[in-house]
């Protein structure tokens, strides 16, 4: 449905020859026209939001935030985008963690590597115990995010996290895993982050990724 109302709204916005900073016709009114509730319309916008296609002002409503050229080509890519593989996030997660631990190796805080510890601490617990220690694991990766001091790559680990947790074929990529490997090459990644070496903790991060990288390596292309 979210597809169709925002298919809605784009031929809406063309009939209107709306331009950039130009407003929608209210929620109210669309959701009228469309003959949907309210709130299917304010989750369109939303998206679109996301996007950086529409902005809602608060005072004038929600605007056009592109030129209607570049708007058309966006949501035509927006609403066939499919739910991503559990393949196509790790690919993801790999190329934007190695640039993250690069980054957090120089611009690290105290206060950064304090958390980071905190959160390596978790995960030891967890993984010691034998308890599902997925969570903590992909927590200590975003406090690393964290410390890169880009915000545009935190946002991004957060999109990846809860699609991660729900899709992680944990049998494809964790078979023969032992405690004390993993715990050592968390400990690696903390310890270059701690000396701030940019080239030793991409290492250790790749190392940590190794049995990530050779199953996506090994995937027929058809299966993405």
């Amino acid at each position: 449905m979210q597809n169709a109302i925002i298919c809605n709204i784009k031929d809406l916005i063309n009939a209107k020859k709306l331009e950039r900073g130009d407003r929608l016709p209210s929620e109210r009114i669309m959701s009228e026209k469309f003959e949907v509730k309210r709130n299917h319309i304010r989750e369109a916008i939303r998206k679109l939001e996301f996007y950086g296609v529409l902005k809602s002002m608060s005072q004038s409503g929600t605007v056009l935030a592109i030129g209607l050229t570049a708007f058309n080509g966006l949501v035509d890519e927006i609403t066939s985008l499919a739910i991503p593989s559990f393949n196509e996030l790790v690919e993801t997660r790999i190329s934007l963690e190695l640039q993250t631990v690069k980054l957090a190796s120089t611009r690290r805080t105290a206060q950064d590597l304090e958390h980071i510890k905190n959160a390596l601490n978790d995960f030891i617990l967890k993984i010691t115990d034998g308890d599902d220690y997925l969570e903590e694991d992909l927590l200590f990766h975003l406090a690393i995010a964290k410390a890169s001091k880009n915000n545009t790559m935190v946002s991004l680990m957060l999109l990846l996290i809860p699609p991660i947790l729900k899709t992680y074929e944990r049998a494809a990529v964790c078979e023969g895993d032992r405690v004390v490997s993993e715990i050592k090459k968390h400990k690696n990644i903390y310890l270059a982050i701690k000396e701030k070496d940019p080239e030793l903790a991409t290492n250790m991060m790749n190392d940590h990724f190794f049995k990530l990288s050779n199953h996506i390596k090994n995937i027929d292309p058809n299966e993405y």
